[in-house]
């Protein structure tokens, strides 16, 4: 709580190093989504630099070539040659970040990933313009903030999530932060991945918790189908444009640093001043000082459970059953109780109405109306 205002607060701990981000709690179509409260205010006149377009094409080396990420990604993403305003330059900023953030996850999960460079289709200029035409919005939509927050400090940030955004009559794009399990029209099972673009044209009913996105952009094999229509469920359309707005006030920030150099246009003198933090931020708790320690152990026991498992397994492969008994047995037709009494709660869940998906770590298992009608 803060000056009366419910907030959550998110500790993460990237290379080392612990930050806060803070997001308030707006209720929408019976769900709370956590929408992300910027940390920071730049001074009003950087946002109409960072709106407007420059006075002619700036090209800009990023440095990137040596990087394994990119070469990985080379046929699905492309820098702009040139940059006609700090949208686009931030455009490329995002699908950058983001590819980055799916190439180490890709090279975590499998360390022969980046063997083969990726051969899916490319993303298209027409999506990175669309993409380009949201950064647009969303740099207006938070200088809008940054004007209220100066004229009262103590006011709580207005709600520019996707409530917002779904509202206002127009269709809006979102670069996935993190991979999704969906389900498309046809009943598909499909997913979307850091990069990927999707983009809603139409509000959700009042009643619904999801909503009907089109994917414009994916990297192909498991993922949803470019053109597919999927069920994305609000929380996850609310994340996805979480990362957006974050890794766009990162951009902002790099931008702010490198205005000047490397070919960049400046920004004029009286918008160069440093950003101020956001008044409902300033107050807020600081980061937990535990949480590196925190997340060390929970890392180290999720290893050591993973082992345990292994070895319990090898037993029970040596030795029969084991002292537990058999193996809990899965099959078609049974309910979502007895799935759950079996094996446990699911650390996912895709509501689709008659339709359910239940995540587990080695498996996906899909009921409709209740019972058991897949199991992968």
């Amino acid at each position: 709580m803060f000056h009366g205002h419910e907030f959550a607060q998110r500790t993460y701990w990237d290379h080392g190093h612990a930050y806060a981000r803070y997001y308030g709690r707006y209720p929408y179509h019976g769900v709370y989504l956590e929408v992300y409260a910027p940390v920071r205010f730049y001074p009003v006149g950087f946002y109409g630099y960072a709106y407007s377009p420059w006075a002619r094409p700036v090209p800009y080396g990023w440095g990137w070539g040596g990087n394994p990420w990119y070469g990985y990604y080379g046929v699905y993403f492309t820098p702009y040659p040139v940059y006609a305003g700090p949208a686009f330059w931030l455009t490329d900023y995002l699908i950058a970040t983001s590819l980055q953030a799916a190439y180490a996850a890709q090279v975590q999960a499998n360390a022969n990933a980046a063997a083969a460079a990726y051969a899916g289709p490319p993303l298209s200029p027409d999506v990175k313009a669309q993409i380009a035409d949201e950064v647009k919005y969303d740099v207006q939509q938070e200088n809008l903030a940054a004007q209220a927050n100066a004229a009262n400090p103590q006011a709580p940030p207005p709600d520019t999530g996707v409530a917002a955004l779904l509202s206002d009559g127009r269709p809006h794009v979102f670069v996935a932060g993190s991979d999704l399990d969906l389900v498309d029209a046809s009943g598909r099972e499909c997913m979307v991945t850091q990069g990927d673009v999707v983009q809603v044209q139409t509000p959700p009913a009042p009643d619904a918790v999801q909503a009907n996105a089109i994917v414009l952009a994916s990297k192909g094999g498991n993922e949803c189908a470019s053109a597919a229509t999927v069920t994305v469920a609000l929380t996850d359309l609310q994340e996805m444009q979480n990362h957006m707005r974050e890794t766009i006030d990162q951009g902002m920030a790099d931008l702010q640093a490198k205005q000047g150099k490397g070919g960049l246009p400046a920004a004029p003198a009286a918008d160069r001043g440093p950003p101020v933090d956001a008044g409902f931020a300033s107050g807020a708790p600081p980061p937990d000082a535990n949480a590196g320690a925190e997340i060390t152990a929970q890392a180290g026991a999720a290893d050591q459970a993973e082992k345990d498992d292994a070895s319990a397994a090898v037993a029970g492969g040596a030795g029969g059953a084991g002292p537990s008994g058999p193996p809990p047995t899965i099959g078609l037709g049974q309910s979502t109780d007895q799935v759950v009494s079996a094996i446990g709660q699911p650390t996912r869940i895709v509501d689709l109405g008659a339709k359910k998906i239940y995540t587990y770590p080695d498996m996906k298992i899909t009921f409709m109306n209740g019972k058991v009608s897949d199991v992968q």
